[in-house]
């Protein structure tokens, strides 16, 4: 991402509705996964930490280790008081075989010009009975200045980001859209955005309106409510595929 998208993120991560509500379904799989309680021995693995806004809410859960290709990104993380930050290419992850516990991986296979290797990467470095939770963005009928803005290479269908993991060898526990009650606004903002004339001297910018306050809490109470939900059941369509999975 550009400069100015780190820096947007930075500011947005502990109060913005999108951020915050995808923020409590990790926490919330996790709980439901390991309960509330810290374990010492248990490794975590953010990779693609951004601004370490979820790292910093994994700490909880045991021992996190922050990774990102940015040197930029882990300055913005440091600045949350998180230490360890680790500069990596997650095709080529500087980390033993079977080091973690848990793999977190939000919105970062997009970024990857190699997804498939990188899911090789992730594999290796959990621990046999590890468990990998990933979020990618759905749909490539709904790419627009947003993805360009964020650099990214693609947008998925569950059937795609379902083959990638299962190559990779791991053992799929969940498979499932979410975003869901926000796709038909989103998917008509993108295409309204579509048809405005573009500018070649203007620079792209992620899809993120400011609210007022009263709209931001109840955006981010919606999407809590969805999480309650789609940790029982699938959704069949959404802005976000989630996928759970674990190392054999």
């Amino acid at each position: 991402m550009n400069t100015a998208e780190y820096e947007r993120m930075y500011r947005l991560e502990d109060s913005y509705w999108w951020f915050v509500g995808r923020h409590r379904l990790i926490e919330s799989l996790l709980t439901s996964h390991f309960g509330t309680s810290t374990a010492s021995d248990r490794t975590l693995l953010d990779i693609g930490c951004g601004t370490g806004a979820m790292s910093s809410r994994l700490r909880r859960w045991g021992r996190v280790v922050s990774a990102d290709f940015s040197p930029l990104a882990l300055q913005f993380s440091r600045r949350r008081g998180l230490s360890a930050l680790v500069t990596a290419d997650a095709m080529r992850l500087p980390f033993a075989s079977n080091s973690f516990d848990v793999l977190i991986a939000m919105d970062m296979l997009e970024h990857l010009p190699d997804d498939a290797l990188a899911l090789k990467e992730f594999y290796r470095v959990l621990k046999p009975g590890g468990i990998i939770i990933a979020t990618v963005p759905a749909y490539p009928h709904l790419w627009s200045e947003h993805d360009v803005a964020l650099m990214h290479f693609r947008r998925y269908v569950r059937s795609e980001l379902r083959s990638r993991f299962s190559e990779a060898g791991f053992r799929l526990s969940k498979v499932s859209h979410t975003m869901t009650l926000l796709y038909p606004v989103v998917a008509l903002q993108r295409r309204l955005n579509a048809r405005r004339p573009q500018s070649e001297t203007t620079t792209p910018q992620a899809t993120m309106p400011i609210f007022p306050a009263s709209i931001n809490r109840a955006l981010t109470s919606l999407m809590t409510m969805e999480n309650a939900v789609s940790r029982r059941v699938n959704f069949p369509f959404g802005v976000t595929i989630l996928c759970i999975a674990t190392k054999p």
